[in-house]
Formats: structure tokens, sequence, C-alpha cells
């Protein structure tokens, strides 16, 4: 749940970085290893978007799966807070304070989380449902609308069936989105993207990776996104 420092480390494998010269249609590939119940990853996504919005380049968003609780049941019966306390050995004071920083950090970027309706759940067919919307090239418009389900509207991101309407609710088709979660048709592609953080060593998230050359580990502010961005744009050039 705690945000990590930042780290912007050379990877060491390097074999999927761009290796053209840069041009004008140069745009510099960022993926993102996040989690939708990960509330930093919520945050990092909103400051990331900041620095965008103050880079005059070009930038392909590329989303991954990374399940901060693979093993927590889709129905799991207790708030955050509890969640929390069992999973850190802390206190619920200690938890709740926690989430009460969590939240005015988020209200910093224009965030509204109310962990009061947050369903604690397992994360799995949301991330299988990210890659079905990739497929169709519409990744980036379900992640918000995923994290805004979790964080902000109290929605349940676990059940086939919630995803389902959400998914319909953005034009979707809701019977093949049901059928692609029933059978798995993406489950390889989450565990091929969880592989992918391990060989990285990425053992938080947010976690992003320019270029497939540098690592930023966190939710860093926004002038620190655009540091980031500037200087692998300049490396490309030369």
């Amino acid at each position: 749940m705690g945000n990590t420092d930042a780290a912007a480390v050379g990877l060491g494998n390097t074999d999927t970085a761009a290796q053209v010269a840069p041009s004008m249609s140069y745009a510099i590939k960022v993926d993102v290893w996040s989690d939708i119940q990960c509330p930093w990853c919520y945050i990092g996504k909103r400051r990331f978007e900041q620095a965008l919005e103050q880079f005059d380049g070009e930038v392909e968003i590329e989303y991954h799966s990374f399940e901060l609780s693979p093993d927590t049941p889709v129905d799991y019966d207790g708030t955050p807070a509890e969640y929390l306390s069992q999973r850190k050995g802390l206190s619920m004071e200690q938890t709740q304070g926690m989430l009460r920083q969590v939240t005015a950090v988020a209200e910093s970027v224009g965030l509204s989380y109310d962990f009061d309706r947050v369903h604690q759940t397992n994360t799995v067919k949301a991330h299988e449902l990210l890659h079905y919307a990739k497929s169709k090239g519409r990744q980036a418009e379900l992640k918000e609308r995923l994290l805004e389900a979790y964080f902000v509207k109290g929605e349940h991101v676990g059940r086939v069936e919630s995803l389902a309407n959400i998914a319909a609710e953005l034009g979707f088709d809701r019977d093949e989105v049901v059928r692609v979660l029933e059978s798995g048709e993406f489950t390889p592609a989450v565990k091929a993207d969880v592989a992918q953080a391990a060989a990285y060593g990425i053992q938080g998230v947010p976690f992003f990776v320019f270029d497939g050359k540098y690592g930023v580990s966190g939710a860093q502010e926004a002038s620190t996104f655009e540091q980031v961005l500037r200087q692998v744009r300049e490396e490309a050039a030369a």
C-alpha cells in the first residue's frame, strides 16, 4: 500500500529498447506495471498525465498486470483497513492512518478516494479485461474506468458480472466480455506480464519502464516524470 522512493535505474534486459534514430514521429514507449487496487498507481497515473501535459513529445503508453495480493478471495469479507491490518501486522489505528494519508494525497491530484465503499478483492479478472481492451485498442480508457470504479465509486472489480457491466457501459460487447473472462482467454497474457515484472526485478507498483531501458518506481511528482522523459529523448537523439 505504501509508496516507493524515486528510482531511475537501468534495466538489465534492453532488447526491447527503441534503437531507431529519433525523428518528428519518434514516440517514447512507456510500459506501466500497476494493479487496479493500488492507490498509489492511480495517483501515479495522474501525476504522469500532468507530466505529459508539460512534455512536448510523443509518448506511447501500455499498461501491464501486477497483482499485489493474488491470494485475496474475490469476495473478501472485510474492509481495506482490516485487510491491511491482517496482511501487514499493523493495528487498525495504523492502517486507518495510512488510508487517511493516501486519501489526502489523492485529493491533491483531483481524486476522491472513498475507502468506506471499497470492495477489497482479487483483481486477476480485471487484468484479463484490460488485456481484452488492449486487443480492441481501448486499454487506456478501461484502465481509468476500473481505477475509478474501485477507489471512487465503490464498484466490485473482482466479479465477472460486475466487470461485464463496466465494460458494457463503455460500449464493449457484454456477452463477449463474459465469455472472454469466464474462459480465461487472457490469463496467459496476465501471467506473461507478471513474469516480465519479475525479470525486471519489479517488487512494487506503480513501476514505469521508459523505452525498455530505464525504470522509475513509485508515484513520483510530475516534474520527475517530465525530467525522465526529456532525458530519454535526449539520449535517443544522441
